[in-house]
């Protein structure tokens, strides 16, 4: 048996009353059911070659992509409180006087080619001030992109996950300023920050090579802004769980949700990774969200279902009333106004 144990960045406040830290067991990290999750190379086999996908030919005959809206202007002006959807799982935000990056993916993946272009050039993102990275996936950190954002953003700080200084290390050659958190710690910005960050659980895995599976955490954040005690949440990759309710209890309601709704089939494949469009709309309602921006769908082809599958099925499901939020689905590039989503 693996010995297990308990970590956190002890130079961090945890802000969750009696959480003990992540469970690691051996040199993993547990999931948010503190049980090890290790995707197996079967299901692989079986997605790939043993099963047909059903939807082969809808998903053949559906072009769909999301528009593109040009933004390198906006990116230039830097309003505050602004929020543009750059494509996959990538947003740009201004707001507490900063610009903030998650999770970004510039370029097309190995073998996976982009489905629409960046609304900017790569070279339009200076002026980061922090770098947010949920986990470790290639299309969450993207070597690339890391690459050339640590050289066009020398002042820019990383946040993200337990071990992920290691990746960067390799990654980026040199390792940017970067603090790490465990779930439900908050990073430390400096006393006159208008802006509180925290790091939360998800119910998802880690892996980019034969020998690291789940050493690196994953998770997702929560933006609060002092003054007016708004909040934003960003997923990142998760899996439906009890998890989302204990982030409801912490911070809830919350104003504003970014949660993923694509790569969700086959479910034997997924089901554990991600979520599907009427999770989303549940889990936003468990969230207590005013407003739900959705995001990982539309710009990589990673799993079976057509490409316009996710948005129709959510917008459906707002339409039948069934999503206590605002539904916002803009288009890649557009900029939106967050001081005006009351």
């Amino acid at each position: 048996m693996a010995s297990s144990r308990r970590v956190r960045n002890e130079q961090l406040p945890t802000i969750r009353p009696t959480y003990p830290g992540n469970l690691m067991i051996g040199n993993e990290f547990a999931n948010v059911d503190e049980q090890l999750y290790e995707p197996s190379f079967s299901n692989v086999l079986r997605w790939k070659v043993l099963t047909k996908n059903p939807q082969a030919e809808a998903k053949k005959q559906d072009t769909w992509a999301p528009q593109v809206q040009p933004c390198a202007d906006v990116l230039r002006q830097r309003p505050e409180a602004t929020l543009i959807w750059l494509g996959h799982a990538s947003f740009w935000l201004r707001w507490g006087g900063k610009t903030l990056l998650f999770d970004p993916l510039l370029f097309d993946l190995p073998l996976i080619k982009r489905r629409h272009p960046l609304p900017c050039a790569p070279q339009d993102l200076t002026g980061i001030d922090y770098l947010l990275l949920s986990h470790g996936h290639r299309d969450h950190l993207d070597d690339d992109s890391i690459r050339l954002l640590a050289r066009q953003n020398p002042a820019m700080q990383v946040l993200g996950p337990l071990r992920v200084a290691g990746l960067l290390r390799r990654t980026a050659g040199t390792l940017p300023p970067t603090q790490e958190a465990g779930w439900w710690q908050q990073f430390d910005l400096g006393p006159d920050a208008a802006l509180e960050i925290f790091y939360l659980p998800a119910a998802h895995w880690h892996r980019r090579g034969l020998n690291d599976l789940n050493t690196v955490l994953w998770g997702s954040f929560l933006l609060r802004e002092k003054a007016s005690g708004r909040t934003l949440y960003f997923c990142g990759d998760s899996a439906d769980g009890p998890h989302f309710y204990q982030i409801e209890e912490q911070f809830g309601p919350l104003d504003v949700a970014l949660l993923p709704i694509g790569a969700y089939k086959p479910a034997f494949m997924m089901q554990r990774s991600h979520m599907n469009p009427n999770e989303a709309a549940k889990i936003s309602n468990q969230l207590r969200a005013g407003h739900f921006i959705p995001m990982h769908y539309g710009t990589y082809d990673l799993s079976d279902e057509p490409a316009s599958e996710p948005l129709r099925t959510l917008e459906q499901i707002a339409g039948e009333g069934w999503l206590n939020a605002q539904l916002h689905a803009p288009a890649v590039g557009e900029p939106l106004d967050l001081a005006a989503m009351e």
